[in-house]
């Protein structure tokens, strides 16, 4: 009965999380970027993410300008966009880390 129980709270978390990860928030009127001043890079392997956001309270918040280091040798950051639906409005289609294998986070 013990195991049961933790299979199933395991089934529920698991499908609690995939159902986070699948939503998308979509807004009317894309938000303004504001200016960000590039400063000095740290160091030779550090690469500059520019626009990035945030899902926050059913909108986005601002988190690109800054520097950053690949998880592994030979990673490149692939920026984000904005995608358009004909219906819905637009959504924030995150950035990412993508080497040989594919993308990574």
């Amino acid at each position: 009965m013990k195991k049961k129980v933790v299979k199933l709270f395991c089934a529920v978390i698991f499908f609690g999380a995939s159902v986070r990860a699948s939503a998308q928030i979509y807004v009317n009127v894309r938000p303004p970027v504001p200016v960000v001043v590039m400063t000095a890079r740290p160091g030779p392997e550090h690469v500059w993410v520019n626009e990035d956001w945030n899902e926050s309270n059913g909108g986005y918040i601002y988190s690109g300008g800054y520097w950053a280091t690949p998880p592994h040798p030979g990673y490149r950051w692939n920026e984000g966009h904005w995608n358009h639906h004909e219906t819905r409005g637009d959504n924030w289609v995150r950035g990412g880390w993508k080497g040989k294998e594919g993308r990574k986070r």
